[in-house]
């Protein structure tokens, strides 16, 4: 009952961080502040998949989390090297 009530609160908190990292990327006034922006929209978004799948009480949603995880930071990694050095695989 009081888990209900914590995961309810937990979900709305992160939707709304989300909504404002989506915000914060329309405004943003560097591409480099974008990416950040997008980074913690990923840690926002994984947070919820977490959130949704101790709720639904299915294992499935952490598997689907982890991928998301990985698949999200090599991409920041990617975006920040391309802006370092212009270039990716060298």
């Amino acid at each position: 009952m009081i888990v209900d009530y914590a995961l309810t609160f937990a979900l709305v908190a992160f939707g709304l961080a989300l909504v404002l990292n989506l915000i914060r990327l329309v405004t943003a006034p560097t591409l480099t502040d974008r990416i950040l922006a997008v980074d913690t929209m990923t840690v926002n978004v994984i947070a919820l998949i977490v959130l949704y799948g101790l709720r639904s009480g299915s294992s499935l949603n952490g598997e689907a989390a982890l991928l998301f995880a990985l698949t999200g930071f090599v991409s920041t990694v990617a975006f920040c090297k391309y802006l370092l050095r212009g270039s990716i695989i060298e």
